[in-house]
């Protein structure tokens, strides 16, 4: 892409806005946001992570607890329960307290109810305990028996035996007839929730590590992205103060240069003071303008500038801008027209009505004319011309058309920059940027302003040019439905 060639030379240094600096405080400010942006969501990972394997864990031990009282159950009934001290002519009443003083005591059959309950359960790894009433242990599945104290009727606990090895337990009491026959623990080794919750540990854990970078590495490029729109918008506000330092200051320095002039100079020619007093005014107006052109921009950037809408007679507009900008050409003796097509129309008065804001329209077009008719050479041309499209007869568009030198092709992708303007030395007589007639050079607002419009009004400009050839702006903007 070729270099942005400027026509005005910088008398004054530029201004250092310390670029190294801001850039360091741009990248601090991207790590600071990818930074919070990873945090916040590792904590919420961690959180969900603990939360999936709190539910995990107590899911497990609520299954190994439903398991050890369905054992529970299974061996309750298959338990065989007999009288001690009963004779053939005794026989078991329905009072426990009855068959108490008469010496009759329930006792369990140790070797029929546990006959085949250490294959059934050998399978689950549950190991079952017998234990009389008064807690000494009868009969157990273990092979090396643990010395663990009874608890009885616990619905659920976790022994310690060793580092390496635990169990989950139930103790049942077992009561026949009110009376205490003795307790049942069922045992079930703590490895089957150890193990997978471990395993659950190093999967949540590894899946945390890899998410965190995804997070930080998606943190990083959404920094950039949040970033780059305020980058931008810095890029901008430094190169428009620049420029508006620089387009302030020279026709200040200038005026201050004449006014002390004149100061200095008591017995200074009328004429001459005169000629000073010319230029200031000449400047003080350009100033104006500039100042004008500068708070137009800036409501815009803003948003604080509010577009009034009204239905107006886009021809009629024109025609009234032709008219102010008449008189102006004719002293360059340059022709001016406006080409106004009226075909296909059912109704004249609304065939080029658009809603649109007048004063901001109107400004549009007496930037674009008047820039023609400046840098339009004696005995040229320039010509407005407007219609409707055939292909979308709700579109309107109008073409300003100048005989100048043109703009070279170097300088089309910049023409609507903000204070850019095309060297003089390389096209005499082109369709310059300015804002306002009266100057030999603008300020480079014009095409900005003219662009800033169309785009308020939801249309489209263009320009097309050819050196010795002229220069053609075509604007395209909404047909208001009538």
């Amino acid at each position: 892409m070729p270099s942005r060639p400027r026509a005005a030379i910088n008398t004054l240094a530029p201004i250092n806005f310390g670029t190294p600096l801001l850039s360091v405080m741009f990248q601090a400010t991207r790590q600071r946001l990818a930074l919070w942006y990873t945090m916040v969501t590792a904590v919420l990972l961690l959180l969900f992570a603990s939360g999936f394997y709190l539910y995990v864990r107590s899911t497990l031990i609520e299954r190994i607890d439903d398991t050890l009282n369905h054992v529970v159950e299974v061996v309750q009934r298959s338990l065989v329960i007999d009288l001690a001290n009963l004779d053939v002519a005794d026989i078991a009443s329905d009072d426990p307290e009855a068959d108490h003083a008469r010496g009759l005591s329930p006792y369990l059959n140790i070797a029929a109810s546990f006959r085949d309950n250490p294959d059934s359960v050998e399978d689950d790894h549950i190991d079952l305990e017998w234990f009389n009433p008064a807690g000494e242990l009868l009969w157990s599945t273990f092979s090396n028996v643990p010395d663990i104290p009874l608890h009885p009727n616990s619905t659920g606990e976790t022994v310690h035996l060793t580092a390496d090895q635990q169990l989950r337990q139930i103790t049942q009491q077992v009561e026949v007839k009110q009376q205490i026959v003795g307790y049942l623990r069922v045992s079930h080794p703590w490895f089957e929730v150890t193990k997978p919750t471990r395993q659950l540990i190093r999967d949540l854990a590894l899946g945390l590590i890899l998410l965190v970078g995804a997070v930080a590495a998606i943190g990083w490029l959404l920094s950039g992205l949040a970033m780059a729109p305020i980058r931008d918008s810095y890029q901008r506000l430094k190169q428009f103060t620049a420029d508006a330092s620089h387009e302030l200051r020279n026709p200040i320095a200038v005026i201050q240069t004449n006014v002390q002039v004149a100061l200095a100079d008591t017995e200074l020619d009328p004429i001459v003071q005169q000629q000073q007093l010319k230029v200031i005014e000449r400047l003080t107006r350009r100033l104006g303008r500039l100042v004008d052109d500068l708070l137009f921009l800036a409501r815009q950037d803003s948003g604080a500038a509010l577009l009034v809408r009204d239905s107006i007679s886009l021809d009629e507009l024109i025609e009234e801008v032709i008219e102010e900008q008449q008189a102006i050409a004719t002293e360059k003796k340059i022709s001016l027209k406006l080409n106004i097509d009226a075909n296909g129309g059912e109704n004249p008065n609304s065939f080029y009505l658009i809603q649109g804001d007048r004063d901001q329209l109107t400004r549009l077009f007496t930037n674009l004319i008047s820039n023609a008719i400046q840098h339009t050479p004696p005995g040229g041309m320039v010509s407005a011309s407007i219609r409707r499209l055939k292909q979308s007869l709700s579109s309107i568009q109008i073409q300003i058309q100048d005989t100048g030198s043109g703009i070279p092709e170097d300088a089309m992708p910049y023409l609507f920059d903000r204070f850019y303007r095309v060297d003089p030395a390389r096209t005499s007589g082109s369709l310059l940027a300015n804002s306002k007639s009266g100057d030999s050079t603008g300020s480079g607002l014009g095409l900005a302003i003219a662009k800033v419009i169309v785009e308020n009004h939801q249309g489209q400009i263009h320009v097309k040019s050819s050196l010795n050839q002229g220069t053609t702006f075509t604007i395209t903007l909404p047909h208001q439905i009538s």
